[in-house]
């Protein structure tokens, strides 16, 4: 298996007023320490910008590249995506995957608007268009089902499965929270899933973020995300599913998180990312 980390582990986020900063030194460090292989490169502005010194900083670590999380426009027939993704790969060096996300436009993932028809085949369209571009530069570019953008609930995952070539990122905790059974999900398509984030979850905190009586900042805050093995999905039948389907690509290790103040020195979020390391490593 390869295990990889996340910078959203630290509290590391895109999402403005999202909580306390940590710094890349001491993210890194403590991935390194953790025992982590790689990391993808978190939201704009935390790694340098320019391919060659953001991976010479990864080095410096003893840490690889995995990709990057880039949240787009991609249903909006008066907005062209491209020219984020170009922008978003010209840092990507030798990381080979983009797992793309159907933002909004919103601020956030507390709400989201529903598609139109047209709506849909714009970005049904996007998303082939954006993968083709993305593979002739050799990256593999992924669609990852998040709560708070227009593909989060199953139907929305079943229409990017029959109207789009384009692979999955298989989130289990934002599949989870948005109704869809992420186990039943790597069963059913394994041969559409090409890159996977390893989450677990509180589920009765899903359950209310479902219902509308918590916010998906406010559940994040509650802490919905639990470390591997601590919440009520269940991550060793996911991994033995994809296993034995032949999966390949990366589990990249997160428990999404929002920080008021920094942690103490050998304290914060590690804790919980050295107790996803050890159930992995067990399992």
């Amino acid at each position: 298996m390869r295990i990889a980390g996340a910078p959203i582990s630290w509290g590391v986020c895109e999402v403005p007023g999202w909580g306390h900063q940590m710094a890349p030194d001491r993210v890194l460090a403590e991935m390194r320490d953790a025992g982590l292989e790689a990391t993808e490169f978190g939201p704009d502005g935390f790694l340098p910008a320019g391919p060659h010194e953001r991976s010479a900083l990864l080095k410096s670590y003893g840490l690889g590249a995995v990709g990057g999380f880039v949240p787009v426009v991609l249903h909006d027939p008066s907005r062209d995506p491209l020219a984020d993704v170009e922008r978003a790969l010209a840092g990507f060096g030798d990381a080979g995957t983009l797992v793309l996300a159907a933002a909004t436009g919103l601020h956030g993932y507390d709400e989201r608007p529903a598609l139109t028809d047209e709506g849909w085949r714009t970005l049904l369209t996007n998303l082939d268009r954006l993968a083709a571009y993305a593979a002739g530069l050799g990256v593999l570019a992924t669609l990852h089902p998040h709560v708070g953008t227009v593909v989060e609930g199953p139907d929305e995952v079943d229409r990017v499965l029959t109207g789009s070539n384009v692979p999955l990122c298989l989130d289990t905790g934002h599949l989870l929270i948005g109704g869809t059974d992420p186990l039943e999900l790597a069963r059913a398509a394994p041969d559409r899933i090409a890159h996977v984030h390893l989450k677990d979850v509180d589920a009765e905190l899903a359950r209310r973020v479902r219902a509308g009586d918590l916010t998906y900042t406010e559940a994040v805050r509650d802490g919905i995300y639990r470390p591997l093995g601590d919440g009520d999905i269940d991550i060793p039948g996911i991994v033995g599913a994809l296993t034995t389907a032949g999966y390949q690509g990366w589990y990249v290790m997160e428990q999404d998180t929002i920080l008021g103040t920094e942690p103490a020195p050998g304290t914060g979020p590690v804790g919980d990312v050295l107790r996803s390391v050890a159930f992995m490593e067990a399992a």
